[in-house]
């Protein structure tokens, strides 16, 4: 009998983080600089290898938050991307990503560490343009990133992962009108949360605003699926949704 030559290829198992938090009225994403080669010096996604055989896919993309960016895994919205494995995508040899969405409120700067000589927050229509060179396929995994999140926010609650503890209905219209890119009518945008059962819930406290009566403060309610969904407008040509600028609001 002819023995079986055949060997299993080797493969390296890596994970990489899309972060995405708003700051002032842009989407952003964390990004670090290689501080180390293939591409040092260029701006990437943090992320890195598995420690050990033993550890778990969910606990390395922890583990990296805090070694490359200094941040917690806790608070943070964490969920599977995708997986990235096309050859020739590493220099190093055949490296298959597992790529993690993390969405969080208004993240602070971050702290580089370990791989990264530094990390910095990017606007994510930067990235998505080419004006920001990135290593490796990671504007590709950026871009799947943010469109995952535009499309969770029509049927999910991830929208309440942008914002605080509690927020009001207008910090809520942006977190929709800053990923989606558009304005949307703040009466439409109203009707449209209150007919979706426990997507949020009033706390019975108000914040007071420069003018007019003071607003009414929300928290996440318990539903996890919208239903119905607040749909993405299609025409974005429309008066009410129109690319946001920075500064208009």
């Amino acid at each position: 009998m002819i023995e079986d030559p055949w060997e299993p290829p080797a493969v390296l198992l890596a994970v990489d983080l899309v972060i995405l938090t708003l700051r002032g009225t842009r989407l952003q994403v964390l990004l670090v600089e290689r501080g180390i080669e293939p591409h040092r010096g260029a701006l990437a996604l943090p992320g890195g290898f598995l420690a050990h055989a033993e550890e778990g896919i969910g606990a390395a993309a922890r583990r990296e938050l805090a070694e490359e960016a200094g941040l917690e895994g806790e608070g943070l919205y964490l969920e599977q991307l995708g997986v990235y494995g096309k050859p020739g995508r590493d220099p190093r040899g055949r490296v298959v990503s597992v790529a993690y969405l993390a969405v969080a409120p208004r993240l602070p700067e971050p702290v580089a560490g370990t791989d990264a000589a530094a990390a910095c927050w990017q606007p994510t229509e930067c990235v998505l343009s080419g004006d920001l060179a990135l290593g490796f396929d990671h504007r590709r995994i950026i871009a799947d990133g943010v469109e995952r999140a535009r499309t969770k926010l029509e049927h999910s609650a991830l929208a309440t992962a942008f914002c605080g503890p509690v927020f009001t209905i207008s910090e809520l219209q942006a977190v929709y009108e800053t990923v989606w890119g558009m304005r949307l009518d703040p009466r439409n945008f109203y009707r449209k949360v209150q007919k979706v059962d426990g997507f949020i819930v009033p706390t019975g406290g108000e914040q007071r605003t420069t003018v007019g009566r003071p607003a009414r403060l929300f928290r996440a309610g318990p539903s996890a699926v919208l239903s119905p969904p607040i749909t993405r407008p299609v025409d974005t040509a429309s008066a009410d949704s129109a690319p946001v600028q920075e500064g208009e609001k």
